[in-house]
């Protein structure tokens, strides 16, 4: 089965940009801005698309421990979303906004 991925990628500074380049041009991603790629991507019936990319990936480029790659896909017509290398850090915007926390009240 063939569904269409978007990767959303931090290699950071000194990230394998280069083999993950070729990765994405290996199965002709698209470019979707900053660090966002679009890619049709075989996934055999019945299995994990999480766990096959992120096989797929780890095969192919090396990572470090500070390198985040984010998944979404669309599943049962639900769109979903998960870091398959690395996890989510601080959002960058928090603090500018108006909401006033709990412990301020």
């Amino acid at each position: 089965m063939i569904k269409t991925i978007w990767l959303s990628y931090d290699l950071g500074v000194k990230g394998d940009y280069q083999s993950f380049y070729t990765w994405l041009d290996n199965h002709d991603a698209r470019e979707c801005g900053d660090s966002l790629a679009a890619i049709k991507y075989e996934i055999p019936e019945g299995e994990d698309i999480k766990k096959i990319l992120k096989e797929d990936l780890e095969k192919n480029i090396t990572f470090s421990k500070s390198d985040r790659v984010y998944v979404i896909y669309r599943e049962d017509s639900t769109n979903k979303g998960s870091f398959i290398i690395g996890r989510r850090k601080a959002s960058p915007w928090e603090g500018y906004g108006d909401s006033v926390s709990e412990d301020d009240i």
